[in-house]
């Protein structure tokens, strides 16, 4: 499923003002559901050394637990561009392609630029998706060092989903129908660019990228 993000009512989720962030993004056209063409309005690169925006995610309070079972904030991604994407380690059809394009940016970029790039993957399976699953994961997928998979606790998913415009429901077979979105932020944390649906071509997300890496 290639579910369109939503407007959620996300100060539900107790998350204070960034929570409630989202819906203005949506409103400002910064969260889209077609693909970017151009930088939206919070594309502006930031300094890896620079001040936190009002319009950064480095700003939620929520902790993640990695694959190596280290806990961690948003924040400890930043200073670099982050391509990130929702998933869960036991979808059937959807997660394995997203895995594959963000595999398609990272290849597309040009060799010096590559490793300045980080690639997040969050779990929706705060259940089965254990440190241990993602490590699995990992392996399993070859993803390399830059590579980071995170799991948080449910209401954290919630409000990272409402903010990146992802939209997902859980079946009673344990599947996820959900959006499929890469989302590019900049060093600071804000959301630069979005590429919408399966098996898209990566090169406007690379030239994103690139943008964001020059001095």
């Amino acid at each position: 499923m290639n579910a369109h993000p939503h407007r959620l009512s996300c100060c539900r989720l107790g998350a204070g003002a960034l929570a409630c962030l989202a819906i203005a993004l949506f409103q400002a056209g910064c969260l889209t559901t077609t693909v970017s063409k151009t930088p939206g309005c919070c594309a502006h690169g930031v300094p890896s050394d620079g001040p936190v925006s009002d319009r950064s995610l480095f700003q939620l309070e929520s902790s993640w637990t990695n694959d190596a079972g280290n806990t961690l904030k948003l924040g400890a991604l930043g200073g670099r561009p982050l391509v990130v994407t929702m998933f869960f380690a036991k979808c059937e059809y959807a997660c394995p392609v997203l895995v594959h394009d963000m595999k398609k940016v990272q290849a597309a970029l040009p060799e010096n630029v590559r490793s300045r790039v980080g690639f997040v993957l969050v779990t929706f399976d705060t259940e089965r998706d254990t440190p241990a699953a993602l490590a699995e994961y990992r392996k399993i997928h070859e993803l390399p060092a830059n590579w980071s998979l995170l799991r948080g606790a449910p209401d954290d998913v919630l409000e990272l989903a409402a903010l990146l415009g992802v939209k997902f429901r859980k079946d009673a077979r344990g599947q996820f129908a959900h959006s499929n979105i890469l989302t590019v932020l900049n060093a600071g944390g804000e959301v630069a660019h979005q590429q919408i649906g399966l098996n898209q071509a990566p090169d406007e997300t690379v030239k994103q990228l690139v943008q964001l890496l020059r001095p």
